[in-house]
Formats: structure tokens, C-alpha cells, sequence
């Protein structure tokens, strides 16, 4: 047992994270960019949406997000029943930070004409004024569903939204944010591993700039990524997304190399998310033990950022969005 507050160490942490779930009867969401340490002791790791509905799903009463706050926001969102807690509150998102909820709503504002699909990597308060919620794995499936003559909004993210533009053909307004991590990647350092790895694949978020998605042979969200690298009949295959997720490569493909591509000069580790860092397995156990830090927002602010995140689940079912009062949110061509 810990001494005076202070966590225990070693096998002995383990044991009291594992005592102290059961004793909350919480379950423990580990994001696949989480030190592999966190992910291995995970009830469920994966992407942020699967993650919060799995969660949803069962009859825990505490959720323990490891990932960043718009993850932990997303599954008190579908789950506000239960306590949701976060190993690190300033475990934040670089794409959320982009798009202040003020900022947006005057955007917005400024082009009535123009719906929003907005990215999940955003606060709730921005979900609360968006239409469609989207996911780097469901957005072109939705987009597709789309009007042609449909004005459209895309944020935070200007890469994937530029990515589904190119792919479309649509014209977006894009709202200019990044993700620092995907940002970084460095198309020397990239074209430096081809030479070396000739034939090797190129796996690649398309939260990548277009410099980083252009070399790439598979674009996709983490879960597609993880699809690819696992049937892909090369041996090795150069991974442009956030190196953690490479361990569950290597757990599901042993028998592969996966090389995670560099940022900057390849000396840096800018390639690896700083937000996603600041989860460790010490904030879990206190966490866990305090049941803070906790996910709070008021029941209006998490039914206004639940209808465009049904709006997207339904999109993605194959069905039309619909609006307040039963009435559609765009007419279908």
C-alpha cells in the first residue's frame, strides 16, 4: 500500500491500480498513442470514439480515460451517468487549442450559409456549435452523404480537411488548425527511410500535411493503420502517425519491422505527442484512488455536443442527420 498519499512502485502499483479498478468498479481506456506501459494494462485500447462507446457499453461506473481531455469529454458526453476521470488535466490537444468555442461561433456567424463538419479532436463547447461530428475514419463516408451545393465548414484540422477536399473534390472552408505531432514529420528524414527501406509501405494519418500524405501508399485513421500494417504482405512498413501505436503492431505482428517516421531532423522526439505524455501510471493510481481529476459539464452543454455526435453515428449507419424537432439538417440530392 501507498505510504502518506505517495504512489507505490514497481509490480506493487500494478496491483493497486488492479485493486483499486475493481474497488471503483471503473474501466480503463487506454488511446493507442499512450505509453505502452498504460496500454497494456487497459481494459480496452483504441481510438477515441471506439473507446468511449465501449465504455458506454458496460456496467462500469467509473471511466478512466487515459488519452486527452476531448476524449474524456467525449465519453462523459455519451455516458453522463458515469464518473469520468482523467490521469492529467493538461492532458490537452493542440487541434482543440487551435479553435477557441468564441473564435468558432464567430466564424460560424460570419457564413450562415455553411454547415459544420467538425472534426472530433475539438472541445465540447465547439461540438456544442457544430453540426456533424466526424472522425478521421467515418468523414468521408458522411461527407459523402453531403449535398454537392451544400456550403461547408471543416475545423479544427486543415490537413484532413484538405485531404478530404483533394479526395472529394469539394470545396471547403477550412479552419487553419494543426496537430503539432503530424505537423512535425519530416519529408527529408521520410524520403531518407525509403532509400533505406526500398519497397517498404508508408502508413499515414491524415492528420499529415500534403508533403508527408503525397509518399504515402495507405492514408487512414489509427485503426486503418493498424488494419494495413497487420495484412500488408511487406515485412517492414514506415509508420507516420504517433510512434506508440507501433506497439500494438508488434504485439499483433511480431514477424514485421514498423519504423516510425521522424520530425524535425530526426533527432527530436517531436514525432511523439507531449499532451499524451503526461498520462502515467502514478496519475492513474491517484486518479483512480481520489476520483479526480473529473470530467465536469453541465447537462446543456452535453446535450447540445450529444446531437452532432448523433448525427454522426447515424451518418455513419447509412442514415440522413437529422435537426432539431425532427426536421432534416440538409435535403438530400
Amino acid at each position: 500500500m501507498s505510504v502518506l498519499g505517495k504512489p507505490p512502485a514497481g509490480d506493487e502499483l500494478l496491483a493497486e491500480i488492479q485493486r483499486l479498478k475493481e474497488e471503483r468498479n471503473a474501466v480503463i481506456l487506454a488511446h493507442y498513442y499512450q505509453k505502452p506501459e498504460i496500454q497494456d494494462l487497459a481494459d480496452f485500447v483504441g481510438d477515441s470514439l471506439d473507446l468511449s462507446r465501449k465504455a458506454a457499453a458496460t456496467d462500469a461506473e467509473v471511466i478512466a480515460f487515459c488519452g486527452v481531455r476531448f476524449m474524456a469529454e467525449t465519453a462523459k458526453i455519451l455516458s453522463p451517468e458515469k464518473t469520468v476521470i482523467l490521469p492529467d488535466m493538461d492532458a490537452g490537444c493542440s487541434l482543440e487549442d487551435s479553435c477557441p468555442p468564441d473564435q468558432f461561433k464567430a466564424f460560424r456567424e460570419a457564413h450562415p450559409d455553411h454547415i459544420a463538419l467538425t472534426y472530433i479532436n475539438c472541445s465540447a463547447e465547439v461540438k456544442a456549435l457544430s453540426d456533424i461530428i466526424v472522425t478521421s475514419s467515418s468523414a468521408q463516408q458522411i461527407l459523402d452523404q453531403i449535398p454537392l451545393d451544400q456550403p461547408i465548414i471543416f475545423g479544427p484540422d486543415r490537413h484532413l480537411g484538405g485531404y478530404l477536399a483533394r479526395k472529394s473534390g469539394r470545396d471547403m472552408l477550412l479552419w487553419p488548425g494543426i496537430c503539432i505531432v503530424h505537423q512535425a514529420f519530416s519529408e527529408t528524414e521520410l524520403l531518407k527511410l525509403k532509400a533505406e527501406h526500398p519497397g517498404a509501405p508508408v502508413a499515414a494519418h491524415p492528420e499529415c500535411p500534403p508533403h508527408i500524405i503525397d509518399h504515402a501508399d495507405h492514408v487512414g485513421s489509427t485503426s486503418s493503420i493498424l488494419k494495413f500494417c497487420s495484412e500488408t504482405d511487406s515485412d517492414t512498413v514506415l509508420v507516420a502517425t504517433e510512434p506508440h501505436i507501433i506497439h500494438q503492431m508488434e504485439k499483433a505482428r511480431p514477424d514485421k519491422t514498423f519504423i516510425g517516421v521522424p520530425g524535425g531532423d530526426g533527432n527530436c522526439n517531436c514525432n511523439m505527442c507531449p499532451y499524451m505524455a503526461l498520462n502515467t501510471l502514478e496519475k492513474l493510481y491517484v486518479a483512480l484512488r481520489d476520483l479526480e481529476p473529473r470530467i465536469e459539464m453541465s447537462d446543456e452543454l452535453m446535450d447540445a455536443a450529444r446531437l452532432p455526435l448523433q448525427r454522426m453515428l447515424d451518418m455513419a449507419g447509412g442514415t440522413v442527420g437529422m435537426g432539431d424537432v425532427g426536421k432534416p439538417l440538409f435535403k438530400k440530392d
